[in-house]
């Protein structure tokens, strides 16, 4: 894989350290929150846009080339780099946090964002560091 790859894909795994944060924090604090809400919509971004460069790059998949990330998702799921529908869940909760501008919305998905959407960005970091293409 070419450096741009190499260096999205660590920008992502640096994101997802510091999300994995908020299972160590006060989920109550709004500023954890409203950072645990930015860290999981930066961290998802870079995933998907991970998949994406996989997909083109590695198996040369291309036929989604206007790569929206529902699309990406759904060609990274044929491609088994992700394993799981909870990704199309967590596009939806992307998108809905994109117009929280109270903490409301993220007070409803923030024990989903700890206590399963890091476990499957991490479940992901892995498949990807074990593909050929991540060495």
């Amino acid at each position: 894989m070419d450096e741009k790859f190499k260096r999205r894909f660590t920008s992502f795994c640096n994101s997802l350290d510091a999300l994995a944060e908020a299972k160590q924090r006060d989920l109550s604090d709004s500023f954890v929150l409203s950072g645990t809400s930015a860290k999981f919509s930066i961290t998802f971004d870079l995933a998907w846009k991970v998949m994406k460069d996989i997909l083109v790059q590695h198996y040369a998949i291309t036929g989604f080339v206007a790569g929206s990330p529902r699309e990406v998702l759904r060609e990274a799921f044929k491609a088994n780099l992700i394993s799981d529908d909870a990704w199309m869940e967590m596009l939806k909760v992307r998108n809905e946090l994109m117009h929280d501008y109270d903490c409301e919305i993220v007070k409803e998905h923030c024990s989903t964002i700890v206590e399963t959407y890091i476990d499957l960005f991490y479940e992901f970091e892995e498949t990807v560091k074990r593909l050929p293409v991540a060495r």
